[in-house]
């Protein structure tokens, strides 16, 4: 079939038995659906929308935020805060756009963390990858990256 070579990543063009109509299967994933799989070589969206919570320590590229001036805790002690509001998300204790809006060394605390849509390239690499990887509604652990500590959930 030629133009398999142009499937993105995983991806397979196979003839229905049954119907004989053409299908794709991705054998990573084990599905197959009828429609030819979109995207951009790596069966992955354009952009994504996420919402976070930053907690930044003393080695962050900027460690202050509208939150505190100046910021002393350890990349160690920021983990700890990172991984009570995980447990506490989890739980169902509280809800992360409402531990975001109280605890997020990020601007976008005042949006409940919402990042907005974002595509590669626009984010930093170890946060780009997290956000990319997650499925719409699943949370991470702890991201680091040159800012701070987070966690991500993926909203779209």
């Amino acid at each position: 079939m030629a133009d398999e070579e142009n499937l993105p990543p995983g991806w397979e063009k196979r003839m229905s038995r049954s119907s004989g109509r053409i299908y794709y299967f991705n054998h990573c994933q084990n599905r197959s659906q009828w429609e030819r799989p979109a995207g951009d070589g790596r069966g992955e969206p354009e952009k994504v929308r996420c919402s976070h919570l930053l907690v930044k320590h003393n080695q962050s590229r900027r460690p202050s935020s509208w939150r505190e001036q100046n910021i002393t805790r350890t990349k160690d002690e920021a983990l700890e805060l990172i991984q009570k509001y995980i447990e506490q998300v989890k739980s169902g204790q509280e809800m992360f756009e409402s531990l975001a809006f109280q605890f997020s060394d990020c601007s976008s605390a005042k949006n409940g963390g919402d990042l907005g849509l974002f595509g590669r390239g626009q984010m930093q690499k170890p946060f780009e990858d997290a956000s990319f990887a997650l499925k719409v509604g699943d949370m991470s652990g702890p991201v680091f990256t040159d800012s701070g500590v987070h966690i991500i959930l993926r909203t779209g």
